[in-house]
């Protein structure tokens, strides 16, 4: 059996984001439209992977705007702006969804 997964991809996915458009992207940053889809998704959710697609992204979430107001988190089925910092902004694109974990917590 083969994989698509980024070689730093974490082998159990916690945390995914169908991504509904991109409102702006530069090479560190991407504000996108987003819907949560396994979850909940955390603040500093790390993202590796871009579902059956072949991009390396190595993506932090650093900000969710749900209703206009500042979260810590998204949960299943609701929709949110988002700021994702990392290698791959630029790759982002919507009607796809990106994959990966949430943050351990102590």
């Amino acid at each position: 059996m083969t994989t698509d997964r980024h070689p730093a991809a974490i082998d159990t996915i916690d945390a995914e984001m169908y991504i509904d458009h991109v409102e702006a992207a530069d090479e560190a940053e991407a504000t996108v439209v987003v819907r949560c889809m396994v979850g909940p998704v955390l603040l500093g959710a790390r993202f590796h992977q871009v579902r059956c697609a072949d991009v390396e992204i190595d993506l932090e979430l650093t900000r969710i705007l749900f209703y206009r107001r500042d979260v810590d988190r998204l949960d299943p089925v609701c929709t949110a702006m988002v700021t994702l910092r990392g290698a791959g902004a630029l790759r982002l694109r919507g009607r796809s969804t990106i994959q990966g974990s949430n943050p351990t917590r102590n």
